[in-house]
């Protein structure tokens, strides 16, 4: 005797199927693919360049630049709970279009913004490379904004040469006592400095040196018990290249040569990307290096190399390539 399934165990066998199926989409979001399209809940890719990561009430926010095709349109932001699934916060910080002799005009070009929270003043701190409009890459600026929201919006306060130096690729790092300092590219990138910044975070102090001058640039600081370290690229252009790791136990030096700390297909070209920060989990010991992908001939098809950084007994940093990985793992 054949018996028919009614309709109504077929229409629960389908939703059964569609429940299992949306399980396993679930669960592939929840690794981070590098190299891979990455979109926002929206379902639009991430359009947050050159970035960094600030912790903050148990959220993740994600700043980058905002690019078109080719244009610099400002400073995006993105939350998230696991770094993984990104929520679109909207435009942190954006450029000028009604005062042509704003520094942040539109036509101005914004690189590598990094906030940090200052916990004396209460304001979340964003500073990034800054060119001004019509003038190519000769600025060579530092910029400073701020907001008392972490999303913002960031109110554009000024912008300058660090004690006179050129300033492009730079990076942001705040100590375990809360001082905060400056990471940047001078001498048309020939050099790498490291300033301390005034208490407010608003500023350059005096305390200002070069770390070494053999041409690197997007500068990623981090640091693991009483070790510093600072993985740098080549100055190449779009062109990816060979990065390099340095270590010391002081902000100021000396460094020590480390050698390429990328493993695996690629490694020797950053794995087609360029650095932009190192971000540690909280409450963990594990860091995350954070690097573009970047595709010149259309900037909003940019992608992000995240790979977890492995450190051996003797502080021995590699970062190997993984197809597909977990922050939770």
């Amino acid at each position: 005797m054949i018996i028919k399934p009614s309709k109504t165990v077929i229409l629960l066998s389908l939703v059964t199927c569609m429940v299992v199926w949306s399980h396993k989409q679930l669960s592939a979001q929840e690794q981070i693919k590098p190299a891979q399209p990455w979109l926002d809940g929206n379902g639009e890719h991430i359009n947050a360049h050159g970035g960094g990561i600030i912790y903050f009430n148990d959220t993740y926010y994600w700043f980058g630049e905002k690019r078109g095709k080719s244009a610099s349109e400002g400073v995006n932001v993105y939350s998230s709970a696991n770094l993984v699934n990104w929520k679109p916060e909207g435009l942190a910080l954006a450029t000028i279009a009604d005062d042509p002799t704003s520094d942040i005009a539109r036509g101005c070009i914004i690189e590598r913004p990094k906030v940090v929270y200052n916990a004396k003043t209460k304001q979340f701190v964003m500073w990034f490379h800054l060119e001004l409009k019509g003038q190519g890459y000769n600025a060579a600026r530092a910029g400073v904004a701020v907001s008392d929201n972490v999303t913002g919006p960031y109110h554009f306060l000024k912008s300058f040469r660090p004690n006179g130096n050129m300033s492009r690729d730079m990076t942001l790092f705040v100590d375990k006592k809360g001082e905060a300092y400056q990471i940047y590219s001078s001498n048309e990138n020939y050099d790498l400095r490291i300033v301390r910044l005034t208490d407010d975070y608003l500023s350059p102090t005096a305390k200002d040196s070069l770390l070494f001058s053999k041409h690197r640039e997007a500068p990623t600081l981090f640091r693991v018990k009483n070790n510093y370290y600072l993985i740098t690229s080549g100055c190449t252009g779009w062109t990816p290249n060979e990065a390099s790791l340095h270590v010391a136990q002081s902000l100021f030096g000396p460094w020590k040569y480390m050698g390429d700390p990328m493993k695996g297909p690629d490694s020797k070209t950053t794995f087609g990307a360029q650095s932009s920060f190192v971000f540690q989990i909280p409450g963990k010991n594990k860091w995350i290096f954070m690097a573009d992908k970047w595709n010149p001939k259309n900037l909003t098809d940019n992608r992000y190399v995240w790979l977890p950084i492995d450190i051996d007994r003797n502080g021995d940093i590699l970062i190997n390539w993984k197809d597909k990985w977990s922050p939770e793992e």
